[in-house]
């Protein structure tokens, strides 16, 4: 790894990446600062065949105490943002939520409001296809760019060949996002700011954002609310350790304080089972734990 020089550790904690502060330590942790870079990372990763995990800002993310036998790549070098001839935005998924918004409110662009808040980067909102009830990224994103994983190659895929799922997007299997084009609107800046400001007075007055969570934990069920069947369960505010089902919205696990991995899934598995024998319903993870996928 001599050719990322400081911008790789090893015995990496990464409880220091997660939004949650749990986790053991990744055999290494690289920050490649350019696609060159990135390309190089995967090809020795291919040639010696070490487990790569992509990992943007640590939302919905949960990495076991005994840590990953893998390399982790952080892509937080990678954050051009830019508006192009057509009044749309391109964002490299490095880019931060907060960043992406604030630029598109500066640029007069709207299309983005609902994802003020909504943390993580933009790798990670592709990834996940986040967006609140009445709408997600794929209602505004028309491209996107891969690089594969066998070749090094950059791909781009147009709004038509992108498959989004609810909280998911299908890409060839183990593809590094790169890259997203956002369709937007002109419209005055003062009104954009307003809206994100509305937007963001209610998400604080109903979820735990003064606490280290993960976001949301399930996926919603068909024509109900994961936070509403785990309340009802009679869960809310019950603790594992130092893990806690939050008081403000029960599809939220906060760290209370000295948590580990364990304490989550413990909670995580609780609500499952609860759940699914008082109402019969089957809650589907949408925060994901690294090194169960492969």
């Amino acid at each position: 790894m001599a050719l990322l020089g400081e911008r790789v550790s090893f015995d990496e904690p990464m409880s220091k990446h997660t939004s949650l502060r749990v986790g053991g330590p990744a055999d290494a942790f690289a920050r490649p600062a350019s696609r060159a870079e990135l390309a190089r990372v995967i090809a020795l990763c291919r040639e010696h065949e070490l487990p790569l995990h992509v990992l943007g800002a640590g939302f919905n993310t949960i990495v076991p105490d005994a840590g990953l036998r893998a390399l982790v790549l952080r892509l937080s070098g990678l954050r051009t943002l830019e508006r192009d001839d057509a009044g749309g935005v391109r964002a490299e998924s490095g880019a931060s939520h907060s960043s992406v918004t604030r630029f598109c409110a500066a640029q007069g662009l709207s299309g983005l409001e609902f994802a003020v808040g909504i943390p993580g980067s933009v790798g990670g909102w592709l990834a996940m296809n986040a967006g609140i009830g009445s709408r997600e990224m794929k209602d505004v994103v028309d491209r996107i760019e891969l690089m594969d994983p066998v070749t090094g190659h950059v791909q781009e895929l147009e709004a038509e060949q992108i498959r989004f799922r609810y909280r998911a997007l299908e890409v060839p299997a183990h593809s590094v996002l790169l890259a997203a084009r956002f369709r937007m609107q002109p419209a005055e800046p003062n009104e954009i700011r307003a809206r994100m400001r509305q937007l963001l007075t209610k998400r604080r007055e109903s979820q735990p954002l003064n606490r280290l969570s993960c976001g949301s934990v399930f996926k919603n069920p068909p024509g109900d609310a994961a936070g509403r069947l785990i309340e009802s369960a009679g869960l809310k505010g019950q603790r594992a350790g130092g893990a806690e089902i939050s008081t403000v919205h029960a599809n939220f696990i906060v760290n209370r304080g000295e948590a580990t991995t364990v304490d989550v899934l413990q909670l995580v598995d609780r609500a499952r089972t609860e759940v699914l024998r008082q109402f019969g319903i089957e809650l589907e993870p949408e925060v994901r734990v690294l090194g169960e996928e492969s």
